[in-house]
């Protein structure tokens, strides 16, 4: 619901102030996080039975043509974890990398949550086009992030175990 009226050019700038200043935040807010809460067997980032393993991904999704396209915000944040070329294959770095996809899965949720805070100042169909905006650039990570973790269980699993 609508509370605050403002010119267009406000209401735009605000817009785009805000979704950076969430965006970050969301980051900051993980990177904060100890590790011992992006374990991968935690129910939201455990595998499902829907995922089939990585299939669901690579058949219906074909991930494999469009992940590559993907920022890789780890290798950006200072602190961060670069998860697009992985150079050590110890047990302990391709944990680490689990976590990471654990920790960059949440910071993409969390992104999305607060889209319904543009309708505090901007008519109410805009909702929906944040909600849609905020979807459209963080699923796809999400996805990617389960993705890579289940591949790298079935790593672990064989090459560890």
């Amino acid at each position: 619901m609508q509370i605050f009226f403002l010119s267009d050019e406000l209401m735009i700038a605000l817009c785009l102030i805000l979704w950076l200043v969430f965006q970050l935040s969301a980051v900051v807010i993980c990177l904060k996080m100890p590790d011992r809460y992006f374990s991968p067997d935690r129910f939201l980032y455990r595998g499902h039975k829907w995922e089939v393993n990585g299939i669901f991904y690579e058949k219906v999704l074909k991930i494999r043509k469009w992940k590559h396209l993907l920022p890789d915000g780890g290798a950006i944040v200072k602190s961060g974890f670069s998860k697009k070329h992985l150079t050590d294959h110890s047990k302990e770095n391709l944990e680490r990398f689990q976590t990471e996809t654990c920790r960059a899965e949440l910071t993409h949720f969390l992104a999305i949550l607060p889209f319904w805070i543009f309708g505090l100042f901007t008519p109410p169909i805009v909702i929906l086009f944040m909600f849609i905006y905020a979807v459209a650039v963080n699923m796809p990570c999400i996805i990617t992030q389960r993705y890579n973790r289940i591949r790298l269980a079935r790593v672990l699993k064989k090459h560890y175990t």
